[in-house]
């Protein structure tokens, strides 16, 4: 369900799609029940729904609009026409609780097992405003009642329904056609169907987690952060378990899939983000940011350096405030110095660009040496062109190489010198001004001085 406006969150972006760790709420619960294999997965929407609906324009989703919004009983029956009740189980999640695990999703299941209304329960720290479980003395359920129109009695009670059911789909459907509204909300509740099914004689069970942040939702901006964090830290806590070296837990950030070797280590402040490989002894140097990134083994990222869509050789020296952009791929040894940035080029094995330096769309041979201030000149204004540089070849400082352009092998370059033609291999080529003195030349004042 994910048809709420969220207007606690004060934004102009639905609840939904606020981000957890890199992903927007619903993607959390979406991608989970994915993993469950359904038959047919079902997203309400309601406030903003053209949004939510194109951000899983990738998915197997059928959509269905609860317009206007009348509680949760209401936005199931929005699903009533499309579901298929030929020997199936519904499973109802929501979109603004995004942690709910695939473990507890299949026990839910199970214990469902098509003939029962199965219920996920929690017993939180603070009960809150939460929907008390109600239990008869032989321990059965009996009811689900709504904070608001619970006694004193069942308020004191500390277990909690989180939302989450699983039930036989054909009794679900019979039962959210039959709820009505008569609440202190005027709201259609889901969790009357619990009384429904209790008159029917059908078994109601409720099973409690004990991760109360599995089923914590997201109303404010407040409770996000708080969930971030915890996310954080569990994940953090994941790769210590693995031998990872994180120098503080609670300054790191993993938005993505993050794969380690052994003998990993990473400074403060790193942030991770989509699919990223660090190799056997790969060192991560504070605030940097890697994303769809590849750094192979003994390789050093420097600290604020940000890497995307590139892979980094073994024993490769990165940084520090280096930019590596999609499409770099680095040999063994090669050197990225400071404030160096590489887009859509590749270095061979030893090359090395120390200093200030830009290479786009460049071929790179072996051990070259590229310039402090030196460029690739790779763009015409209309497209891209790309310049060879051989194997052994020294470019010196403050250089302009415009594409297309090939150096060759063993090549130097003078410092200083704009190159529109290809270079010889072996051989040292300068191509810049004759250096002149001007005399009597004065230099401009201002008038009165």
């Amino acid at each position: 369900m994910a048809a709420g406006k969220g207007t606690r969150m004060k934004s102009a972006l639905p609840k939904v799609l606020h981000k957890l760790a890199g992903r927007a709420l619903l993607r959390h619960v979406v991608d989970m029940s994915a993993r469950l294999r359904p038959r047919l997965s079902i997203v309400v929407t309601g406030h903003g729904a053209d949004d939510v609906e194109a951000s899983l324009s990738d998915t197997a989703a059928l959509f269905v609009r609860q317009m206007p919004q009348m509680g949760t009983g209401h936005a199931v029956q929005q699903t009533v026409p499309v579901l298929d009740a030929a020997n199936s189980i519904t499973l109802i999640l929501y979109g603004d609780v995004p942690l709910i695990s695939e473990g507890s999703a299949r026990a839910l299941q199970a214990a469902c097992a098509g003939t029962q209304l199965a219920l996920l329960s929690f017993v939180p720290l603070d009960a809150a405003r939460y929907g008390r479980i109600v239990r008869n003395a032989a321990g059965a359920v009996q009811a689900i009642v709504e904070y608001k129109d619970a006694s004193a009695e069942q308020r004191a009670i500390g277990e909690v329904y989180s939302g989450i059911m699983a039930a036989p789909t054909a009794m679900l459907k019979r039962w959210v056609m039959a709820l009505k509204d008569d609440n202190a909300q005027h709201e259609f509740y889901l969790t009357d169907v619990v009384a429904m099914a209790v008159a029917e004689g059908v078994p109601v069970v409720a099973q409690v987690t004990p991760d109360e942040f599995e089923v914590a939702g997201v109303n404010d901006a407040l409770q996000l952060v708080g969930l971030e964090r915890e996310f954080q830290r569990r994940q953090a806590h994941a790769l210590l378990e693995q031998g990872v070296r994180l120098a503080d837990p609670a300054r790191f950030d993993q938005r993505g899939a993050l794969h380690c070797g052994s003998d990993v280590e990473i400074d403060v402040g790193c942030i991770f983000e989509g699919d990223v490989f660090l190799a056997d002894g790969a060192r991560v140097g504070a605030h940097c940011v890697l994303r769809d990134a590849r750094v192979e083994a003994g390789a050093v990222i420097h600290p604020f350096t940000h890497i995307e869509g590139a892979t980094v050789g073994a024993g490769a020296l990165i940084g520090p405030f280096a930019r590596l952009r999609p499409g770099t791929e680095l040999g063994a040894g090669v050197h990225i110095g400071n404030f160096v940035e590489v887009k859509n080029s590749t270095l061979a094995a030893g090359a090395k660009a120390n200093h200030l330096a830009y290479l786009g769309d460049a071929t790179v041979g072996e051990r070259v040496n590229f310039g402090a201030g030196s460029i690739t000149a790779n763009y015409d204004g209309a497209n891209k062109h790309r310049t060879v540089i051989g194997n052994d070849v020294h470019v010196g400082s403050n250089c302009v190489l415009v594409a297309p352009v090939t150096l060759g092998d063993g090549a130097t370059i003078g410092g200083g010198s704009t190159i529109a033609k290809d270079a010889p291999a072996g051989q040292l080529t300068v191509a810049r001004a004759k250096q002149a003195t001007l005399g009597g030349w004065k230099r401009p004042k201002k008038p009165g001085r």
